[in-house]
């Protein structure tokens, strides 16, 4: 039986170079070897098969393919095609310009921060493919590790000794109200004004708010909630109603909106930080790295006003 782990590709590359150039020495000269060493690849390709795949009748008549040379030839072309595609595929995500690029977000950061690093990702590499996952926060990394995704951004400090992380931006938290709730030309807003008003807010179950809520409390304001979402446009939607107030992390908080005031918050409230995570140990694509690169050279880049008046820089940095 023949062994097919013996037949290797510079037999089949030497096969089928000297049925199409009908000549040891010419295939010699087109693959950059000698005729000897074409005839020696020729001849362990026969060993490993048990059979010739040449008839060599010597003189100045060419050989020709036995049978069994004329079935491997036809499977050979398949599979160096193949092997060419392969090779193609390869250079390109080495390259990091083809293949497939999977990125976990999450609401805020899918508004702000991940359209102008995936605007200039594709300038750079317009063929590769990139997979957005939104969802929870709390979830994405357990994706990571999971090989779901290649990368994903979090609220940090990240301490998952699973990943590693890069702190792109610190997103101060802001509150947001009505303009009738604030004199014109404020730039601050005393979070003692919150006690006893109401105010929109998002899910009890939310990590951000979970922090908000932690920091208002620590000023003495007992928030009183007359309506959540998990829709960051629908709470500044209510706030533009005039139903309430509510304090957001910058990069959830559509600053143009001349409906609502975006105040810097008098005591501070500690920053949010937003990293991007990958799994420890595993090798990125040359895609992955790249983003990885745009993400750190954009961090702390994009026009955020960081360590202002009434912020109060968090354990990471």
């Amino acid at each position: 039986m023949t062994a097919v782990g013996d037949i290797e590709t510079k037999h089949l590359l030497a096969l089928a170079a000297v049925a199409e150039e009908g000549s040891f020495s010419r295939a010699g000269h087109v693959l950059g070897f000698s005729q000897s060493a074409i005839s020696q690849q020729v001849a362990s390709l026969e060993r490993a098969l048990g059979t010739p795949v040449f008839d060599r009748p010597g003189g100045p008549r060419p050989p020709s393919l036995t049978p069994a040379g004329r079935v491997l030839l036809r499977h050979a072309g398949a599979v160096l095609d193949r092997l060419a595609v392969a090779v193609e595929e390869l250079d390109e995500l080495k390259a990091g310009t083809s293949g497939r690029l999977s990125i976990g977000t999450f609401q805020s950061v899918s508004v702000q921060l991940l359209p102008q690093l995936l605007g200039r990702l594709r300038e750079e590499t317009p063929r590769l493919d990139v997979r957005l996952v939104e969802d929870e926060v709390n979830d994405l990394a357990d994706r990571v590790v999971s090989d779901e995704l290649d990368l994903a951004f979090a609220v940090g400090p990240v301490t998952d000794d699973r990943v590693e992380s890069l702190l792109v931006r610190r997103d101060p938290m802001m509150v947001v109200v009505p303009p009738s709730w604030a004199p014109e030309g404020a730039t601050s807003f005393p979070l003692r004004d919150l006690v006893g008003r109401p105010m929109i807010g998002q899910s009890v179950m939310d990590s951000c708010q979970r922090r908000i809520d932690a920091g208002l409390q620590a000023a003495g304001v007992d928030p009183s909630y007359v309506f959540r979402t998990n829709d960051n446009g629908a709470v500044q939607a209510m706030v533009r109603a005039g139903i309430g107030a509510s304090v957001m992390p910058l990069l959830a908080v559509d600053v143009a909106d001349p409906g609502v005031r975006v105040l810097t918050p008098e005591p501070g409230l500690p920053l949010r930080h937003i990293e991007l995570v990958w799994r420890r140990g595993r090798t990125r694509t040359a895609a992955a790295s790249r983003f990885v690169a745009l993400a750190e050279s954009t961090a702390d880049g994009a026009g955020f006003a960081l360590g202002g008046a009434g912020t109060t820089e968090s354990v990471h940095a």
